[in-house]
């Protein structure tokens, strides 16, 4: 099964609020900050429910570049399923969101799965390095999902 503890590869970068009178805003990311291989080629937002999870699935090629600034918490969970991996078959949780604001690359190969664990509806935003489907949509989705097998080992706690 799978050991806890950090997973290679995985980058958690804790963001800041800069407030003022008008409200807050939060640099999500910083192409001077990143690695060119993790250069996001798109971006899209998702509202998630109250107990609701996302995931588990896994990408053969793809980068997810997730950001978790609020309204909400989520559990985010990611699971090492890269045999080369000198973390292979580590598990690692965390709590980010509105109490922990943080950005997270999520490497090919690095199952993957959130839950919001607030009372109200939570906000992701994620800037792969991939296109969805590809060019104009016409490539197969670079998705490998999990959650429909009954007997998957990545398993919510």
């Amino acid at each position: 099964m799978f050991h806890d503890g950090p997973i290679d590869g995985l980058v958690v970068k804790r963001l800041r609020r800069f407030e003022d009178a008008r409200g807050w805003l939060v640099e999500l990311f910083r192409q001077d900050e990143l690695p060119p291989a993790d250069f996001p080629v798109m971006a899209y937002i998702s509202q998630t429910l109250p107990g609701v999870a996302r995931g588990p699935h896994e990408h053969a090629e793809q980068s997810d570049y997730f950001a978790f600034v609020g309204p909400g918490d989520f559990k985010l969970y990611l699971w090492d399923d890269r045999p080369a991996s000198p973390t292979y078959r580590w598990r690692q949780t965390l709590v980010v969101g509105q109490s922990d604001l943080a950005a997270v690359i999520v490497p090919p190969g690095v199952v993957h799965a959130y839950k919001n664990i607030s009372d109200f509806p939570g906000i992701v935003f994620n800037c792969p390095n991939r296109l969805y489907a590809g060019e104009g949509k016409k490539s197969p989705v670079d998705e490998i999902r999990h959650e429909d097998s009954p007997d998957s080992p990545f398993q919510f706690d």
